[in-house]
């Protein structure tokens, strides 16, 4: 077959922009075997973005050939060719009408997208950008944005992609041929050959698991063999810290500058004895002291030894897998004796085998391509996976809406009946975890399992909480109730959407089959109950309106952030007009309660008939939906009486999709009780660690949070405290530079001066460190209009600006496009502030635009304010400041994250110096050179900084 790779620059992607140079890469039986590429007069001037992107200029094609001349050569290359490119719906777009504009054919063959295939092919594949994807196949592409180069490296992907595709086993081919049908597009016909050339030319030997038409990559879970035998832990020394000697001596034969770090083995040595004398620990330790290591090791020793299970929990899933791929292979090749680490995550992680097989087998595609690209992805991760976990894949716009119809959940769950049973993920999880010598976990996981009696987790009693800091928190979260208005309306449509779709209609079309009485009479109540249902959908999007309604005529517009709306609903102050309200939640209640009630009759009654009628599958998905509606119902009867006084309730909603992305919340006010009660009075021992747990050296404001006990006797507490000196020299790295003359915001024209003189100061520090800065701030608002200014400033001088919620939101795209980048500033929110890793010299500026307090009328921050003062505590310095701080570490800890670095921290906020309360941000760093100055200061302050030491 031949294919044609093509690729143009332009002068802009509207159909009065011109071609400015080709690309063309001809492939014949696998092999490149012809190239073509030109510039081209496009006739008119090129604009200055274009020139930016591409370096070419109007000089380059002054004497380049026209267009004409160009098509002309190209037309013969294309000839009996299939046409390829890397999102070639904007390439063909231009191909067509210079054909046109030249008097030839339209290009008239099939046409392939490397995006579709790549989507489909490399499922873990987590950028599509060609530069990105060259990257990761180690393909060489020196110069992006230039024709020949995007076609050169365009040709190598299609290559790889080929080679792939010639890799599948049939079955999976034959699968994605069903889901690709070769009538639809040229996608599908090309599949459809793939499959035709296996069939005539593939081995019969395809080494893959196979299991009822799928190609998996996993045996039978329960079937593995012991990782270790009984007596080889006897091997272990009986003390620690023998034990630790063996290992640096393997550590040292291992890595040749391997040496030891004072508070990393400090750190092991607290963990062990904690576990050792049942005590909790909460130790604080900087970036760089290794953390995972200084905790892993003792749990594992520990555990082993004793015969414990030790649990440990992260706060994100990207903690959980850097544990599972970096630190427990060490660790496998460190110890002395085998041992079994597994991670569980919470249930909506795993594809339930069942569901995907079910949606495969009735092509149930709701978003027609992308559905089908996602379900392509999937056959193919299929048979890769082996965890089934959806971290490994990497969705396009609609794949999230896809999986939420795959995923794993409790309530429509066979167990044991399930034909995929000892095939499951999840199960296979569940299992690895009951083995398992340590489990990785995460927070979210750990209440989900407090709140279902723990029957998820493995039976544990020594607990590692690392990210500590963002443990109440998600208490908070996760032991308070949410209602969106779409996953009520998605339980509805779940049941019945329309007269075709639905798992009531799914269940009366299987019905039909038999035309006995009494099956008949079921079908009859299905039929009573589908208006009722949709009777519902209109009652709740008629409250959902008048909430929305109430909410946006109450919040308070200039304190939203990111466009949310919030509205605290207080049970003593109700809004005028909430017992009409009342009586509307009333009415759905009693309507849903009605429906319920007859849904569990009619499943208890079938489920006398499903083996006959073969409607086990069925029956399960719906009473999974039952259960769930049972949710909405109460969850929502809970919100808008408000039964419990110590949680506090809030309306939430964007601007712009209304009424459809209404959220009601109630959370807890005080979770300390219940983490009395199902952590930290049950477990024998709970070690919390975090690079910030302290506030002014003091461990007191996280105690109170968690509800725990400080100040009893060392020997005799239950807790003890420790906080490691930082590993990195931090007098010698970083300087935080304080320009001591920054206007404040205070005032009506305060904002305005304040953003003028940033923009300005920002523009010349990145200029004198040539980028390489990370704007942290705390309002997106502040960043949108600080953003475009600071771009015009600095894109005369070749300088990029990259905004989060402007250029993009997703941070891991961002902080990839700015480590890519010579000279970069990098202005971020909320989730820049912690956990963003970027060492070495890709950063070297730090700005803190303003100290991170929380907005206080947040209705949870409120609901604690008032909660304090009923007290007659005061409730900035309780809770505000202690979480302010904590926050400022956090940012600050982006700056040195390895003992090579050096920079700057500038905090543009001069409360820091001006108020009492200041002392507390600046006393809780690890020690850095701390001045202030005048801000015209700064610059010559950095350029000397930055110059000592040889910089």
């Amino acid at each position: 077959m031949k294919f044609a790779v093509l690729d143009f620059e332009t002068t802009g992607s509207q159909s009065t922009d011109r071609i400015i140079q080709v690309g063309l890469v001809i492939i014949m039986d696998d092999q490149i075997t012809d190239r073509y590429t030109s510039l081209v007069n496009p006739g008119i001037g090129i604009p200055s973005s274009i020139t930016t992107l591409t370096g070419i200029d109007d000089d380059m094609v002054k004497d380049a050939p026209e267009l004409d001349t160009v098509i002309a050569e190209m037309v013969p290359l294309l000839q009996d060719s299939v046409l390829v490119g890397h999102n070639i719906a904007f390439d063909l777009g231009f191909l067509q009408r210079a054909l046109d504009e030249n008097g030839y054919f339209p290009f008239d063959g099939k046409v392939l997208d490397t995006m579709d295939s790549l989507r489909v092919l490399f499922p873990s594949l987590s950028s599509l950008q060609l530069s990105m994807v060259s990257h990761a196949f180690s393909i060489p592409h020196e110069r992006p944005h230039q024709a020949d180069s995007d076609a050169e490296a365009t040709a190598l992907i299609w290559l790889r992609c080929l080679e792939r595709f010639q890799g599948l086993s049939l079955l999976t081919l034959q699968r994605l041929t069903i889901i690709f049908d070769e009538s639809l597009s040229d996608f599908g016909w090309f599949i459809q050959e793939m499959r035709l050339y296996k069939e005539s030319f593939g081995t019969a030997d395809e080494s893959g698991q196979f299991f009822r038409q799928f190609e998996l990559n996993v045996e039978d879970w329960g079937e593995e063999e012991p990782v270790r035998e009984d007596g080889e832990i006897k091997a272990l020394p009986e003390d620690f810290a023998a034990f630790y000697e063996q290992l640096k001596a393997v550590l040292r034969q291992r890595f040749a500058s391997y040496e030891d770090r004072e508070a990393q083995v400090r750190m092991l040595n607290e963990v062990e004895a904690a576990f050792e004398h049942d005590q909790h620990l909460m130790i604080e330790a900087g970036t760089g002291t290794g953390k995972s290591l200084g905790y892993l090791i003792p749990s594992l020793y520990y555990g082993l030894k004793k015969d414990k299970k030790v649990l440990v929990s992260t706060h994100t899933i990207n903690l959980q897998e850097q544990i599972r791929e970096r630190d427990i292979p060490l660790l496998h090749d460190l110890f002395p004796v085998d041992f079994k680490a597994s991670v569980l995550k919470g249930r909506s992680h795993y594809l339930c085998l069942r569901k995907f097989e079910q949606k495969m087998n009735m092509q149930d595609f709701e978003h027609g391509k992308e559905d089908r690209i996602t379900a392509g992805q999937m056959v193919v991760w299929l048979s890769e996976t082996k965890h089934g976990d959806e971290e490994e894949l990497h969705f396009g716009n609609k794949g999230v809406s896809f999986w939420h119809t795959v995923a794993s959940d409790t309530d429509s769950c066979l167990n044991r009946a399930c034909p995929w049973f000892k095939k499951c993920f999840y199960h296979r999880a569940r299992h690895e975890a009951n083995t398992a010598d340590v489990v990785i976990t995460n927070h979210s996981m750990l209440f989900t399992d407090t709140k279902a009696e723990n029957r998820l987790l493995p039976n544990y009693k020594h607990l590692v909480i690392d990210e500590a800091h963002h443990f109440e928190e998600v208490a908070s979260k996760h032991l308070g109730i949410e209602l969106f208005y779409g996953a009520f309306v998605g339980t509805l449509w779940w049941l019945f959407k329309d007269s075709r779709s639905g798992q009531l209609m799914s269940l009366r079309a299987r019905l039909q089959r038999d035309e006995s009485e009494r099956v008949q009479g079921w079908s009859h109540t299905i039929d009573g109950l589908t208006p009722k249902l949709v009777e519902i959908k209109e009652r709740w999007d008629e409250l959902a309106e008048v909430l929305y309604q109430l909410l946006a005529s109450k919040a308070d517009p200039t304190s939203m952030e990111g466009g949310q709306l919030v509205f605290r609903i207080k049970k003593d102050d109700q809004p005028q007009g909430w017992d009409k309200l009342l009586v509307l939640e009333d009415s759905i209640f009693l309507l849903t309660s009605e429906v319920l009630k007859k849904l569990d009759k009619l499943l208890s009654e079938m489920k006398e008939m499903q083996d006959e009628l073969d409607l086990q599958g069925i029956l399960t998905d719906i009473t999974g939906t039952v259960k769930e509606l049972y949710r909405h119902r109460d969850n929502l009867h809970f919100f808008m009486t408000m039964p419990d006084d110590n949680y506090v309730y809030w309306l939430e909603a964007g601007q712009f999709n209304k009424s459809k992305s209404l959220q009601l919340v109630s959370v807890p006010i005080d979770v300390s009780p219940m983490l009395q009660q199902h952590f930290f009075d049950v477990k024998d021992s709970i070690i919390m660690t975090s690079a910030t747990l302290s506030v002014g050296k003091s461990f007191d404001y996280t105690c109170e949070q968690l509800g725990l006990e400080t100040g009893a006797k060392e020997e005799e507490a239950k807790l003890k405290t420790v906080q490691l000196p930082s590993p990195f020299n931090y007098r010698q790295q970083a300087l935080v530079a304080i320009p001591r003359d920054f206007p404040s915001i205070r005032g009506n024209a305060g904002e305005k001066q304040f953003l003028e003189h940033l923009t300005q100061s920002l523009a010349e520090v990145a200029l004198e460190t040539k980028g390489r800065m990370l704007v942290l701030f705390t309002s997106n608002r502040m960043l949108k209009l600080v953003h475009g200014s600071l771009k015009d400033r600095l894109s005369p001088f070749g300088m990029q600006v990259l905004g989060q919620g402007v250029d993009s939101s997703n941070r891991s795209k961002l902080t990839r496009l700015f480590q890519n980048s010579s000279s970069c500033v990098l202005l971020g929110t909320s989730s820049f502030w912690e956990g963003v890793d970027i060492p070495g010299d890709a950063l070297t500026c730090l700005a803190i635009v303003r100290l991170p307090f929380q907005p206080p009328n947040h209705p949870l921050v409120e609901a604690k304010t008032e909660k304090l003062k009923k007290l007659n505590q005061n409730p900035f310095m309780k809770l505000s400041v202690p979480q302010a701080v904590i926050r400022f570490k956090q940012g600050f800890g982006r700056l040195v994250r390895t003992a090579k670095d050096k920079g700057i921290v500038i905090i543009y906020d001069t409360r820091v110096i001006d108020t009492t309360y200041g002392k507390y941000f600046l006393y809780s760093l690890p020690g850095p050179k701390i001045e202030h100055m005048p801000t015209n200061q700064l610059v010559p302050r950095i350029k000397q900084w930055m110059g000592e030491n040889g910089e």
